[in-house]
């Protein structure tokens, strides 16, 4: 009887603790992406300080506080960013900035495909359905994708290019071709699917609305 306390206390501990788990795996890799950004400008500016007021020296050379401020610096800097984004100097500052690197040899095609693939997963066209799922990495597995856009082959077969993410970091994953007929559409958001992977599946409907219809994606715009 003792041994089955322990186990049920054993069970229901880690089951509350997964999700502290991930949710932390998650805030910690944000934070660290976040603050990496800054840590340059911040370690600097600490640098600057301690050599102006040396008895600040010993807190300002802290990593734990270069990189809290790090942090807040990039946040303060992202907002900035999205404000100007919204006006019209802003919006020049960029154009500027996509003519500079369209001229960069390598560089443009980093820039102009990551760019591209940031407005498809901001903005949905009409039409499309963007969060579909695929036969990978078995056809007998399902996984979730985000199709970022449809083309030919040259036998004229419709394909689709398919963003696989991981979980919880969905930065990693995979690009598959897929063909059009052979992708399932489900009635996701790109929120929700982003949610779903997140959380490894725990966030979430509890059916999982799909179904293969006899033209698949068929009204999606080829390129």
């Amino acid at each position: 009887m003792r041994n089955l306390y322990v186990q049920r206390y054993l069970i229901t501990g880690l089951l509350t603790f997964i999700p502290l788990w991930l949710t932390w795996l998650v805030f910690k890799f944000i934070f660290s992406f976040l603050s990496e950004v800054s840590t340059p400008w911040v370690a600097a500016l600490s640098a600057g300080l301690s050599s102006e007021f040396p008895g600040a020296a010993g807190w300002l050379n802290h990593m734990w506080l270069q990189s809290i401020l790090a942090f807040i610096s990039t946040i303060v800097a992202l907002y900035v960013i999205g404000f100007a984004s919204n006006r019209v100097i802003g919006q020049r500052l960029i154009s500027a900035l996509d003519n500079l690197m369209s001229r960069i040899p390598l560089v443009h095609s980093i820039y102009g495909g990551t760019k591209k693939l940031m407005s498809l997963m901001q903005n949905k066209p009409t039409g499309t359905q963007r969060v579909v799922l695929i036969n990978f990495p078995s056809p007998e597995l399902k996984s979730i994708g985000f199709v970022t856009r449809v083309f030919q082959d040259n036998a004229g077969r419709d394909l689709a290019a398919v963003y696989v993410p991981t979980t919880p970091n969905p930065t990693g994953g995979y690009l598959e071709i897929v063909p059009l007929d052979k992708l399932i559409a489900v009635d996701w958001s790109v929120d929700q699917a982003m949610a779903f992977l997140l959380s490894g599946g725990a966030i979430g409907p509890d059916t999982l609305p799909f179904s293969v219809p006899r033209e698949p994606l068929a009204n999606m715009p080829s390129e």
